[in-house]
């Protein structure tokens, strides 16, 4: 325990996903010792982000502007929605350079557990942007685990009497990966989505 400012900065810090209290702690003794220019330029990008980044009206998405950069691009397909759990998900797609449609950030999972259910997040706005009829493929990206399944399934359900064709991306073995560290439902998964091998 340590006096004052410095507890309570280490508290703080704690409170970040991902950063334990001897992570917190080392930060703090690293932001002691830097420069104050750098720490002013930290402080100032923590308070700008919280006053200038917002959500897209349309996906859910980060955005600057009313709607984000992907939605607003004309060239995207609107006729296909990704629907993600939240906004680092859309990034990690777009990095595959594989997904030319628009997305939909839900903001989290079904997690009866943490007390999360389908009103807590965004399947409302994601009933109305179908609703038109105009969307043609709905493709479920949600996280393959528990609480990732469960939404999945939630969606997959509720879009069904619409219509819209409703897709689960592929989940199985990595590339690199070896068969007996992989767990059964990994592996389990890369039984149901083997392909034909065309040679």
């Amino acid at each position: 325990m340590y006096e004052g400012v410095v507890q309570n900065l280490i508290d703080e810090l704690g409170q970040l996903p991902g950063v334990g209290p001897k992570s917190a702690q080392r930060i703090a003794f690293h932001l002691l010792a830097a420069d104050p220019a750098d720490v002013k330029r930290l402080a100032h990008a923590l308070l700008e982000v919280k006053e200038k980044v917002r959500f897209c009206r349309v996906c859910g998405n980060v955005a600057s502007e009313e709607e984000c950069r992907i939605c607003r691009d004309p060239r995207r397909d609107t006729h296909v929605i990704c629907v993600v759990e939240e906004s680092k998900d859309v990034v990690a797609i777009e990095r595959t350079r594989e997904f030319r449609g628009t997305y939909h950030v839900l903001g989290g999972a079904i997690s009866p557990i943490d007390g999360i259910g389908p009103d807590d997040l965004r399947i409302r706005e994601l009933m109305t942007r179908l609703a038109d009829g105009r969307v043609t493929e709905l493709i479920l990206a949600t996280d393959p685990n528990l609480e990732g399944e469960a939404t999945a399934t939630y969606l997959a359900r509720l879009v069904k009497p619409m219509g819209v064709k409703v897709t689960r991306l592929a989940s199985g073995l990595p590339v690199g990966g070896d068969l007996e560290y992989a767990d059964e439902v990994t592996l389990g998964r890369a039984f149901e989505g083997r392909r034909l091998l065309d040679v």
